[in-house]
């Protein structure tokens, strides 16, 4: 699998401030959306929730690029999830090219249609839960891929859970079609890992979390 690698781009701390402020949006749509989860169906490979598209199928993009992760209160995960995202879609012998996550980090840098297209993308997301597709189609090009995966970070913490001590990672992934702007697929799910005395590395975590959730995500090996 080749993976597309350019020059590493400057910090991408300066659009961090202007996705943060979705955030709030977040909590609105959330509210909104708690009515509409009996739509999602169970998912085979035993995810919280998955949803298909009608083209889910036969859905089979060669290029793909995992975006900045969307604002939470767990923005300090967002490099990692996005490194080990990408890093499992490398896997995938389907998809042809992966976009490394400093090459999609420099396109938003270089280029304010591409950044200020991601912004829009992001806003009506969440103000509208579903994907616009001209933006979409805007971001796939200027990306040069025929898909992109947009990620939320739902969880990224030590905590206790059952009487446990138990690392957490919980994350949203929805995978879009760059060629049309529809959403192809998109699920929800989490996993734990409990402890003792030595906590897990949480990046551990979340790339077991990755392996299971790419695995039900389109497309999918033929059997």
């Amino acid at each position: 699998m080749k993976v597309v690698r350019l020059p590493l781009a400057r910090s991408p701390g300066y659009f961090n401030g202007i996705l943060k402020n979705m955030f709030m949006l977040h909590h609105l749509r959330r509210a909104i959306t708690l009515c509409l989860l009996p739509l999602l169906v169970a998912g085979c490979g035993g995810l919280q929730e998955v949803w298909e598209g009608p083209g889910a199928k036969t859905f089979r993009p060669q290029a793909i690029a995992v975006l900045p992760p969307m604002a939470s209160q767990y923005d300090s995960a967002r490099e990692d999830i996005q490194d080990v995202l990408s890093g499992t879609l490398m896997k995938v012998a389907s998809i042809e090219r992966v976009v490394s996550p400093e090459t999609v980090t420099d396109v938003f840098q270089a280029s304010k249609e591409a950044f200020d297209s991601l912004v829009f993308y992001f806003s009506r997301l969440e103000m509208t839960g579903h994907s616009d597709k001209e933006a979409a189609i805007k971001l796939g090009k200027a990306l040069n891929v025929d898909s992109f995966l947009v990620v939320r970070v739902n969880s990224w913490e030590y905590a206790r859970k059952e009487g446990d001590n138990v690392g957490r990672v919980g994350l949203s992934l929805r995978l879009v079609d760059a060629t049309t702007g529809t959403t192809v697929w998109k699920a929800r799910h989490e996993k734990s890992s409990s402890y003792m005395f030595y906590r897990p590395d949480l990046k551990d975590v979340a790339k077991d979390l990755a392996t299971e959730m790419i695995a039900s995500m389109p497309p999918q090996a033929k059997r």
